[in-house]
């Protein structure tokens, strides 16, 4: 299965003579390269494998009845990394995709990151070859390993790990293992190091899941009025503006500067970076913040990262932190939706979009501004 590497971000542009965020980051190893290129919202899964993800969580407990948990985030975060949710495939009505997905032959060679050899285990009928084992299907499932989970979950008595709703489904059930709760995260991680045993996978396969999470529950924006709805509906309305290094001002997106501490380079791209969002959003609602993530953190009402996200109110900012507790640390600010969520530009390669408060690690509290 598919390595994901994911790495830890740097947000903001800082000014040349305060370059702790980047001292911190390169002392650290942290960079801002992170693997995500575009938000986690179904609107990038097609509709017929969003069924079957759908579908999967109910048929599961028939299989795994002591599972608990189960959602279809979960499934879509491992075939966003395993196969892109079979985009540019053919998927049928019934669930079958064509072409068929196939991983690389794993005999030792090392391509596509192989190094073992695996034997074949069923003479060519699901991975078309006899000359090996390769991982196939929208969930890149090993024949082996489908031996013990494939199950049909579209009615027509074939378990196919080439069917989008088989595939789901035996996914689910590998995930739920003997019976796992899926709701606490520790489980959640043990269930995707099960599926590879990676700490880069799983990292990556998570910030899908929290991404696809939080894209079910849209901001409740019914309640608010006046400078925090002015400022909610600014955030919100940039949705899909790409990150930029050092983009972004109080007039709107702008093109950003040269570099990131790993190079990452914003002049050509038009949009913001952590900082720039606040800085634009916050303009609109009249209010004039610094540009950098570590000097907004000195303006308005501090909120502690020890009274955690539940203090924080619609258009709070948020804060993150290489050292939580020592605010020079500081190298992130989203804008807080409610919910348990954030408008958040992330890092380079991404765009502007929700994410889960909990998505990014260092939470360093908050600041009550309005």
């Amino acid at each position: 299965m598919v390595t994901l590497l994911l790495l830890a971000a740097v947000c903001c542009a800082a000014p040349v003579g305060n370059a702790i965020s980047a001292y911190v980051a390169l002392k650290t190893g942290q960079q801002d390269d992170g693997a995500i290129a575009e938000g986690g919202s179904a609107a990038d899964i097609p509709p017929r494998m969003l069924t079957a993800y759908k579908k999967a969580v109910p048929q599961v407990g028939t299989y795994v009845p002591t599972c608990q948990g189960m959602r279809w985030p979960i499934l879509a975060g491992i075939a966003k990394v395993e196969s892109h949710h079979a985009v540019g495939r053919s998927i049928a009505a019934g669930g079958d995709i064509r072409p068929k997905i196939y991983g690389v032959l794993l005999n030792g060679s090392g391509q596509g990151g192989n190094t073992t050899v695996v034997p074949d285990t069923d003479g060519g009928k699901w991975d078309g070859t006899s000359q090996g084992e390769r991982a196939v299907g929208p969930f890149q499932f090993l024949p082996s390993t489908w031996e013990s989970v494939g199950e049909d979950g579209n009615g027509d008595k074939i378990a196919d790990p080439h069917n989008a709703d088989d595939a789901a489904l035996g996914a689910a059930i590998y995930l739920c293992g003997d019976g796992r709760d899926l709701t606490k995260r520790a489980q959640l991680k043990a269930a995707i190091w099960q599926y590879n045993h990676s700490s880069e996978y799983v990292a990556g396969v998570l910030e899908w899941i929290d991404q696809y999470t939080a894209a079910t529950k849209a901001p409740d924006l019914k309640n608010l009025s006046g400078k925090v709805r002015t400022v909610i509906d600014a955030a919100l309305s940039q949705r899909g503006v790409p990150y930029s290094w050092g983009g972004g001002n109080a007039s709107g997106p702008s093109y950003g500067i040269c570099c990131s501490p790993s190079g990452k380079s914003g002049t050509h791209i038009k949009g913001f970076d952590c900082s720039g969002l606040t800085t634009y959003v916050y303009a609109t609602a009249g209010i004039s913040l610094p540009r950098t993530a570590a000097a907004q953190a000195g303006i308005g009402q501090r909120i502690p990262a020890s009274l955690g996200p539940s203090a924080l109110k619609p258009g709070d900012l948020v804060f993150y932190a290489y050292a939580p507790g020592r605010d020079p640390t500081i190298h992130h600010v989203g804008i807080y939706a409610g919910n348990g969520q954030m408008i958040n530009a992330a890092r380079p390669g991404t765009i502007v979009r929700l994410d889960p408060v909990n998505a990014m690690p260092g939470f360093a509290g908050g600041a009550h501004l309005l």
